[in-house]
């Protein structure tokens, strides 16, 4: 019972002002604002319409109620799930409304592996899962193209690179640079745009994705979901050369072809030329052989008819039907021997022109060709003072700066 001393000097709180005060005395403590709590995660509950996260955090003794807001939740590389050991980081404050102290949380870490590697796995098993690395689905890349799409960055040494080899193996394709960034949050956007534009142009025969190695990080922007699913969906053949031989993306296992480097996706991409050449003389000498054969195989038959033929028929008309059949053998010669000097004047023709073509060739004797903002430059009178140039050589190429 109170007595008449207590309620003379009492103060009476309401609820609110109680938690209110409570409230204070929690967030006060400055060793509850930025901790730490290990637990399990259970009671998951991600609100799509606002895109806050709650959960329970526990383990095998308590429990505490925790929430992530979505300025947060979207920044979480990974996706939560119920039983998944976590290492969380927040602040400790009370719930108002209903006197419950909880955890606001800002970021979160899954014990025993990197958060980046997880949300790299379990994107990587949605999609197979979706059939976007099938087999089935790979589009056959063009054996000789006219255009190649090179989705890169403009500055790196990866356009260069793939010039360089293009340059060396089949000069005769064209090559279009559509310069992206290739790391950073902007840079799934601007890689899926290029992209589209160079699937609604249908100016290339061929699109290659590249740039150089780095950390994981570095590369994520080629982890990206939406990226992944215009990849899928371009009508072109794309082929991915993100990184260096070991690195592996979400970008690799989508495109119709992986190259470990993007030198490599260069000569994947086009043919070697002068292997190109040695294939067409032994084609065309297996051809001369394939004709030979096969006149001699028809000329064979046709004696042998006529033995027979003979046979039967009168003798006053042997002489006259053997003459006729050694007119027709003899035209069928010369009409075999005119189609191989046709097609040997042909091949050479082709091969000449081939070598006439060939700008490394050229280059090898002394000459070079100059490149200003990835246009190629035809007269020195479209230079100015202070201009940054490439000079490409025979053996590789320098930039320098007119003076």
């Amino acid at each position: 019972m109170i007595n008449q001393e207590q309620t003379q000097y009492r103060r009476v709180l309401t609820v609110t002002q109680l938690n209110a005060y409570v409230r204070s005395m929690i967030e006060g403590d400055f060793r509850l604002k930025n901790i730490f709590v290990s637990g399990e995660i259970s009671n998951l509950k991600d609100h799509y319409s606002s895109g806050h996260i709650y959960l329970t955090l526990k383990d095998r003794g308590a429990s505490i109620n925790s929430v992530i807001f979505a300025t947060n939740a979207r920044k979480l590389r990974f996706k939560l799930e119920n039983g998944m050991k976590v290492i969380c980081h927040g602040r400790i404050s009370l719930y108002e409304a209903n006197g419950q102290y909880q955890m606001y949380i800002d970021s979160v870490e899954p014990v025993g592996i990197g958060a980046l590697y997880l949300a790299f796995e379990q994107l990587k098993s949605k999609l197979e899962a979706k059939g976007l690395f099938s087999v089935e689905h790979k589009k056959p890349i063009k054996r000789i193209p006219k255009t190649l799409a090179v989705i890169t960055s403009p500055t790196g040494a990866v356009i260069q690179d793939i010039r360089n080899v293009i340059s060396r193996r089949f000069p005769y394709v064209k090559i279009i640079l559509y310069p992206v960034t290739v790391q950073g949050e902007d840079a799934p956007r601007q890689i899926i745009e290029a992209l589209s534009l160079i699937n609604a142009e249908g100016s290339a025969d061929t699109v290659i994705i590249a740039r150089g190695g780095g950390s994981m990080e570095d590369l994520w922007a080629f982890n990206n979901e939406s990226l992944a699913v215009a990849v899928f969906n371009s009508k072109i053949p794309v082929i991915s050369a993100v990184g260096h031989e070991t690195d592996f993306t979400i970008c690799d296992f989508v495109s119709d072809l992986r190259a470990p480097t993007p030198s490599a996706a260069a000569e994947l991409a086009v043919p070697d030329v002068v292997e190109l050449k040695r294939k067409i003389i032994n084609y065309y000498k297996y051809l001369g052989k394939l004709l030979t054969s096969y006149r001699q195989t028809y000329l064979n038959s046709l004696y042998e008819l006529y033995s027979e033929l003979c046979l039967y028929l009168p003798i006053n008309l042997q002489g006259e039907s053997f003459n006729e059949l050694k007119k027709l053998i003899n035209r069928q010669h010369e009409l075999m021997a005119v189609t191989l000097s046709e097609s040997e004047k042909t091949l050479n023709a082709y091969t000449s022109k081939l070598e006439e073509l060939n700008p490394v060739i050229v280059l090898s004797r002394g000459y070079a060709y100059v490149y200003k903002d990835e246009k190629q430059i035809q007269s020195a009178a479209s230079l100015k003072k202070g201009d940054e140039i490439t000079i490409y050589l025979s053996d590789g190429s320098v930039k320098a700066i007119v003076q």
